[in-house]
């Protein structure tokens, strides 16, 4: 085999190569690292699966790290935000103070809040659903864990 054709062969095999690996979850999407569970996404399975049939071991490789990493799955679609069984609500009457707020967090974990109320941020509420998709979005952006 004469070398201008071997340096083609090898430069489309490692443009191939490094094809399937950087398309990958964790290199399109590292904001999603952590995630538990949730929908997979469809685009990062499809270019994992093209990993898959191009180069076996890459493939795999792929999948692996995207499972193991959390990013392949859609963010804002874990199974505890879908499924409303961990969320508890406290309502107030008037202004929220941080006696309301020791008094509510003591009754419902059995000591101390681990936070100020300094620290807390306000958004709109305005059904079951939108606490689900806030908490889905925050956990998904590492602001929040579940």
């Amino acid at each position: 085999m004469n070398s201008a054709r071997r340096r083609i062969l090898l430069a489309g095999g490692t443009a191939m190569l490094a094809t399937s690996l950087s398309a990958c979850g964790t290199i399109l999407y590292p904001e999603r690292k952590g995630q538990r569970s949730g929908r997979i996404d469809p685009s990062i399975a499809i270019l994992d699966g093209i990993g898959l049939l191009l180069f076996l071991v890459p493939g795999v490789i792929a999948f692996a790290v995207d499972f193991s990493n959390g990013t392949i799955y859609l963010p804002g679609t874990q199974a505890s935000a879908e499924t409303n069984d961990e969320i508890q609500t406290a309502r107030f009457k008037g202004e929220l103070t941080e006696e309301k707020l020791d008094t509510a967090w003591n009754e419902t974990y059995g000591d101390a809040k681990p936070f100020e109320v300094s620290q807390l941020e306000r958004y709109p509420i305005r059904n079951q659903s939108d606490i689900s998709s806030l908490i889905g979005h925050l956990s998904a952006s590492n602001y929040a864990r579940s």
